[in-house]
């Protein structure tokens, strides 16, 4: 039994390698340009121990992107105080977003830009991580302090909308090289607008993020 423990540890240690290995491949040229080799090189392994964790490099670069799905949630839900007016917590959950995407920005223009290129795999999988961001939202908007506000959580197809939107801002933002803080700025203002149609949602002369 304990010798089976250090086998499935193995396995993590080298699967993590091979992740990480494909994170610094996407970083330096892209998904659509990687190959097997370049994740196996940067990992510093073998194309035999790929092949024993994955059975292509889609199957990897899916793994990858639901890691990174699951690291920008927690990062997200951990900043936020429950105790908090509700447009502080917006403030600090899409903060939180932002810098959390930004942290990692070719992997998420990535996710936004190629995820679509794997066909039905792709799109099943933009969908599961865009039902994980509503999920969080209605559980980060569900608080006493929204409700009291008279603040409730938008229609599912407003999130996608809000959601989609906020996706797009930080893959621009990251492409065009804007600062972090005018990305969160203006996707905290633009949150608080779909949330509560009563705040002005213009972005003031000289803070607009993207084109």
């Amino acid at each position: 039994m304990g010798g089976r423990a250090t086998q499935e540890e193995r396995a993590e240690a080298y699967r993590r390698r091979l992740l990480d290995g494909l994170a610094a491949t996407i970083r330096a040229k892209g998904f659509r340009d990687a190959s097997v080799a370049d994740v196996v090189r940067e990992a510093r392994t073998s194309r035999s121990t790929f092949y024993e964790q994955f059975a292509d490099l889609s199957e990897a670069y899916i793994a990858l992107m639901k890691q990174e799905n699951r690291r920008i949630v927690a990062a997200t839900a951990a900043a936020v105080d429950p105790d908090a007016e509700w447009r502080v917590q917006v403030e600090q959950a899409v903060t939180a977003w932002s810098d959390a995407g930004l942290r990692e920005p070719a992997l998420v223009r990535s996710w936004i830009r190629e995820l679509g290129g794997l066909g039905e795999a792709g799109r099943d999988l933009q969908r599961e991580l865009l039902e994980s961001f509503v999920e969080l939202v209605h559980v980060l908007m569900d608080t006493p302090q929204a409700r009291a506000a008279g603040i409730t959580v938008p229609p599912r197809p407003m999130l996608v909308v809000l959601l989609g939107g906020l996706r797009e801002l930080l893959a621009t933002s990251y492409e065009d090289g804007v600062p972090s803080e005018v990305v969160a700025a203006t996707a905290t203002r633009a949150t608080i607008a779909l949330l509560d149609p009563g705040v002005d949602p213009g972005v003031d002369a000289g803070t607009e993020a993207g084109p």
